[in-house]
């Protein structure tokens, strides 16, 4: 094994503070986070504080899942998920395919105008750079609610679809998200080789040494510790992140 194994699994952890913006639509008794999909990763939520719940839209129809601290809720790529805070909630985000969502695998729920032209996405999906170490920037802050904001109204529109046509009714959303996400399938790989693929095939190697009364891949062992990155908790789909270079 090399100096610096992939985090267990090839996962991210990400400890996330929902937002305190109320929404338009009234969720949460106190703000409410973006609501997104992912097209590859799969994600996870242990909940180490205050109270809310997470809202879905799968081919099961419109689901909420209540959180309290303890709780443990997960779900697989395609689940629209928005975080509606009803007081401090703080949850750990446990994420497959680290790096994935990072190099674009997240999709908001904007408006079919948007999500069908795949230059108004970028513009309306971006946020201002964020300084690594100094002080909050309002404007980034402005940038990240104009962007939930907008993917409530489109959420508004899927729900209504869904409410009506059930699973059905995210067809053109996969349709648009597939079209958004596919140049970037090159580089998803390379991280997924470096990653779970590493993580797996290290594993697979050593059952078979073990198999055959072999266990040389334990002289490899290493140990590695990681502080969270530097200065402000960054503006994220749903809420404030402190995250680790894993």
């Amino acid at each position: 094994m090399s100096a610096r194994p992939p985090f267990p699994g090839g996962t991210s952890v990400s400890r996330l503070t929902v937002y305190d913006w109320p929404a338009a639509d009234g969720a949460g008794l106190v703000g409410s986070g973006t609501p997104h999909l992912h097209t590859t990763s799969s994600e996870g939520y242990v909940v180490i504080g205050g109270e809310g719940a997470v809202q879905t839209l799968s081919q099961d129809g419109y689901a909420e899942h209540r959180l309290i601290p303890g709780k443990v809720v997960w779900f697989t790529p395609g689940v629209v998920h928005r975080l509606v805070n009803d007081g401090d909630l703080e949850v750990l985000v446990v994420m497959s395919n680290a790096g994935l969502p990072e190099a674009g695998d997240a999709v908001l729920t904007f408006p079919r105008e948007v999500l069908t032209d795949p230059e108004r996405y970028r513009e309306a999906s971006a946020l201002p750079a964020q300084s690594p170490a100094g002080p909050d920037d309002p404007h980034v802050a402005d940038a990240a609610r104009r962007r939930r904001d907008l993917a409530l109204s489109g959420y508004a529109e899927l729900r209504a679809r869904v409410d009506t046509e059930g699973g059905a009714g995210l067809a053109d959303l996969y349709a648009a998200a597939g079209r958004l996400v596919a140049g970037r399938v090159p580089e998803w790989r390379a991280i997924v080789r470096a990653g779970v693929e590493r993580s797996t095939a290290e594993t697979v190697s050593a059952l078979a040494s073990l198999a055959s009364g072999g266990a040389g891949h334990l002289a490899g062992a290493t140990v590695v510790e990681q502080a969270a990155r530097p200065g402000p908790a960054r503006y994220g789909m749903c809420g404030r992140l402190q995250t680790w270079q894993l």
